[in-house]
């Protein structure tokens, strides 16, 4: 998430961030120091590590900050287990805590870079949806040439529907909006072609849908396009949209790794650097996605940030501030109201339900119920 576009109600209202301590490839060690980092530069704001006391002492190296205490947990879910399973059989586990501490109002924000299914699946078994959605989504802020653009869902559901893609647009248009601060964001389902029709039965689907809706609906776009922001929300499911993200990590990493070789290369590569240099830091800070955090997972009963399973200090430290601004945020809120003129449970309203509405609200108000129906 792009600190730099979050829009808050109060910047300087403390906030408590929990930190799953034990999860991810390099936990807790780099969850810790990168957590205690975070604590140190904002003395108001309080950091809770969740996990093994002992261990979270000796990553820490010294006394904690003031602001910082620690939860214990028993257990800690791996990357490579079932979470359904892990969940119902370690129920001390570091996420749940964390969870659980939300829950009960003693944090306002969870961050984890732990397994990714297990997080979401504690999110939604701790926290709960909120009404109207039927199933979360985690989203990114992509860099491209014109800013920063919502993509989701980027690893929460990789089976999703037609009618989850409807409501992970619905959800990302109000973070952007809401959020971001981006006024009316059109939005783009990722598709294997421009045109109408093109991609599977789901796409077909949600496209019919998005159509009928109130969004700003552009279509379809590919994945050359997103370089180059073709909407402000683009949204597609989970497998895809987590493949194309790892896809530019990748690919940014590969270009710079071959900088550097071709810099190294005496006797003119030294000297090109050393013209280039100013440039090429500056574009090398556009695409540092350290900087971005994590991602917020959207439409459940908190906020939940989930970042990279292999975070170092450096990514955590920027995770916790992420976290620490999406609950100044209200996130949840923000989406909870937006949703609730629709109903638990409910797809957000389309134009033709509102086209419907305001033909009842025109129709006599003494008219009858049809047999059989009850009037309301």
């Amino acid at each position: 998430m792009d600190l730099a576009t979050v829009r808050v109600d109060d910047a300087s209202r403390p906030v408590r961030v929990a930190v799953d301590a034990m999860g991810g490839d390099h936990a807790p060690l780099e969850i810790v120091v990168g957590a205690l980092t975070f604590a140190r530069q904002s003395p108001a704001d309080e950091v809770i590590l969740v996990g093994d006391e002992a261990a979270i002492h000796a990553c820490a190296g010294g006394p904690l900050p003031s602001n910082v205490t620690i939860e214990r947990s028993g257990s800690v879910i791996g990357m490579d287990e079932a979470p359904a399973v892990a969940l119902r059989t370690k129920k001390d586990a570091s996420i749940l805590v964390a969870m659980d501490l939300v829950k009960r109002g003693r944090a306002d924000a969870v961050l984890t870079a732990g397994h990714t299914g297990a997080g979401m699946a504690a999110a939604v078994l701790r926290l709960g949806r909120l009404p109207g959605v039927d199933r979360p989504a985690l989203a990114v802020q992509l860099i491209t040439s014109k800013g920063p653009m919502v993509f989701l869902d980027i690893g929460a559901n990789p089976d999703s529907t037609a009618e989850n893609l409807f409501q992970y647009a619905h959800m990302g248009a109000l973070f952007a909006e809401r959020v971001a601060g981006v006024a009316s964001p059109t939005v783009a389902l990722l598709s294997l072609g421009e045109e109408k029709g093109k991609g599977d039965a789901r796409v077909q689907r949600a496209t019919e849908l998005l159509d009928a809706s109130t969004l700003r609906f552009i279509g379809n776009v590919e994945g050359k396009d997103l370089v180059h922001h073709p909407a402000d929300v683009v949204v597609c499911d989970a497998m895809l949209g987590n493949v194309t993200m790892k896809f530019f990590e990748g690919l940014s990493s590969f270009i710079f790794d071959l900088f550097r070789a071709e810099f190294r290369k005496a006797p003119r590569g030294p000297i090109a650097y050393a013209l280039l240099k100013p440039g090429i830091e500056r574009i090398r800070a556009t695409f540092d996605y350290e900087k971005l955090g994590g991602s917020p997972l959207l439409g459940v009963r908190g906020t939940v940030l989930i970042t990279h399973g292999r975070s170092k200090r450096r990514f955590v430290t920027y995770g916790v501030a992420v976290a620490a601004a999406a609950a100044r945020a209200r996130i949840p809120e923000r989406i909870a109201e937006a949703f609730a003129s629709g109903g638990p449970g409910r797809l957000p309203e389309t134009r033709d339900d509102r086209e419907d509405a305001a033909s009842e609200a025109d129709a006599p108000a003494t008219a009858a119920a049809a047999p059989g129906e009850e009037s309301s």
